[in-house]
């Protein structure tokens, strides 16, 4: 009688995949800082840029392979010579997470030009130099993932955030079109809408425990998020368990922005 046939093992000539490069902007924030250590422990090559060279230089001291470059996310050629840089160090991007923003919690009429100003470069613009710089590479290797990051107030009508809805709204649209325009050359756009989230962004917003308080009851969960639950759904848009999602705004908020829990009697 013949033998079953043995199943093979594993083909000790095949070559690994490489690890994925991805390039996080605003690597010293709370969700970029985040990102970096989950992808790093995942064995992904990870560079990053932030303004603060010192900042850059404690996350370095955490994470040694941490690629780390100084540059301005609101000045366009810093944010292409970070990603010259991170493809001259590694040889490709295979994604990009632009975790750079601000917070301005104020009425339209108490919101001076120049601070409306400052939001959507901080936010919108800044985003916008980010994807750009990023599709030049990817439209090479005909392969990549872009990840930007909105917020809850994007979705939902909070009283005094204009400024910060409009400039994440932006986002919201620059996702939707620009995934559009490069799914032929395998590019996926997506991104992230977090409610608020225990950052040191978001430090002055919860530095009393009244003020803290107040901030978790407005989300249905009771919960102010934390960075790394953002950083986690933000991994997964990169890896290829995700690769037939693009065009997508994926709500992380507690349910602050789609959700009208009953109230309490």
């Amino acid at each position: 009688m013949p033998s079953s046939p043995v199943p093979p093992g594993p083909d000790s000539s095949a070559v690994a995949p490489p690890a994925p490069v991805v390039l996080i902007a605003g690597v010293t924030g709370g969700i970029g800082a985040a990102l970096a250590r989950r992808l790093s422990a995942a064995g992904a090559s990870v560079a990053g840029y932030a303004r603060d060279a010192d900042k850059l230089a404690r996350l370095r001291t955490e994470l040694p392979a941490l690629l780390t470059l100084t540059a301005d996310a609101t000045q366009p050629a810093q944010v292409e010579a970070a990603v010259v840089a991170t493809i001259a160090h590694f040889g490709r991007l295979d994604g990009y997470v632009h975790a750079v923003g601000s917070i301005l919690i104020k009425a339209a009429h108490q919101t001076r030009p120049e601070e409306w100003l400052r939001v959507l470069d901080l936010n919108l613009n800044s985003a916008f130099y980010g994807l750009r710089a990023a599709l030049g590479p990817m439209q090479t290797q005909n392969a990549g993932s872009i990840v930007l990051i909105s917020s809850a107030a994007a979705q939902a009508g909070l009283p005094a955030h204009e400024a910060i809805a409009a400039a994440k709204g932006g986002i919201e649209g620059l996702v939707r079109a620009a995934a559009a325009s490069y799914a032929p050359r395998n590019i996926r756009v997506n991104a992230v809408a977090p409610g608020l989230v225990d950052t040191p962004l978001a430090a002055p917003l919860l530095a009393s425990e009244a003020s803290r308080a107040f901030s978790e009851k407005m989300h249905p969960l009771g919960r102010i998020g934390r960075p790394e639950q953002v950083a986690s759904l933000i991994a997964w848009l990169l890896t290829p368990d995700a690769d037939w999602v693009t065009g997508q705004i994926y709500s992380i908020d507690g349910g602050l922005a789609h959700l009208r829990p009953r109230p309490k009697v």
